[in-house]
C-alpha cells in the first residue's frame, strides 16, 4: 500500500523530468487561453501533444538516467491531473463533452484526494498507480485531441470522430474504475490498521 521506494527518492530539484514537468504545467494556462479565447484548436492540439509526449519521455528519462526525484514525484501526477481537469473544463464550455461526463470524472478526482488524505492521517503512503489508472490516463490523453479535431465538418473530423468517441469512453470508464481501486485500496489499508 504505501510506497516504500519514494523514501529512495533523491531530493534533487534541478532535473531534466522535473524541468519537462515544469513545462507541462506551464503549458495548461496557455492550452486554455488557446481553447477558450482565440479556439485555436490547432495550437491546442500541439500543446496537448506536446504535454502527452513530455509525460512519456519525463518518466523514461527519469529511469535511464536515474533522475528520480520526490519533486518529480509529485509535479508529474500534477500535471496530469491539471490537464485532465482543464480540458474536461474547456470541454464543457465549448460543449464537446456533457457536463454530466465532466461531474463524474472531476467527482472521482475528489473522491481520490479523500482517499490519500485519509491514508496520509492514518501514516500510509498514497495508494500505488494501478496499470489501470495509466490506461486511462492513456486514452484520455489520446481521446482529448482527438475529440478536439472531431469537431469540424471535414473528411478528416469525420475520419477521427468515432475513434475519439471510443478513446473517451474507455478512458473515462477506466478513469472511474480505477477511481474505485483506489477506494477498495484505501478500505483494506484501514482495515489493516483497525486490526493491529
Amino acid at each position: 500500500m504505501a510506497e516504500p521506494a519514494r523514501d529512495a527518492l533523491s531530493d534533487r530539484v534541478l532535473t531534466i523530468p522535473n524541468v519537462l514537468s515544469m513545462l507541462r504545467l506551464a503549458g495548461v494556462p496557455v492550452f486554455l487561453y488557446l481553447l477558450l479565447v482565440p479556439r485555436a484548436d490547432a495550437w491546442a492540439i500541439g500543446i496537448l501533444m506536446f504535454g502527452g509526449f513530455t509525460d512519456w519521455l519525463d518518466g523514461k528519462i527519469a529511469r535511464w538516467l536515474d533522475q528520480s526525484s520526490r519533486l518529480g514525484a509529485l509535479l508529474d501526477p500534477a500535471a496530469d491531473r491539471l490537464y485532465t481537469l482543464a480540458t474536461i473544463v474547456a470541454f464543457v464550455i465549448r460543449d464537446i463533452v456533457p457536463w454530466w461526463v465532466a461531474a463524474a470524472l472531476v467527482l472521482r478526482d475528489v473522491v481520490v484526494a479523500g482517499c490519500i488524505a485519509v491514508l496520509r492521517r492514518r501514516g500510509f503512503g498514497p495508494p500505488e498507480v494501478t496499470y489501470i489508472g495509466k490506461a486511462a490516463t492513456f486514452n484520455l490523453m489520446y481521446a482529448f485531441p482527438l475529440l478536439l479535431l472531431a469537431e469540424g465538418e471535414s473528411t478528416l473530423a469525420t475520419v477521427v470522430r468515432p475513434i475519439s468517441y471510443a478513446l473517451a469512453i474507455w478512458g473515462g470508464a477506466l478513469f472511474l474504475w480505477s477511481g474505485l481501486l483506489y477506494l477498495v485500496q484505501t478500505r483494506a489499508a484501514l482495515r489493516l490498521t483497525a486490526s493491529t
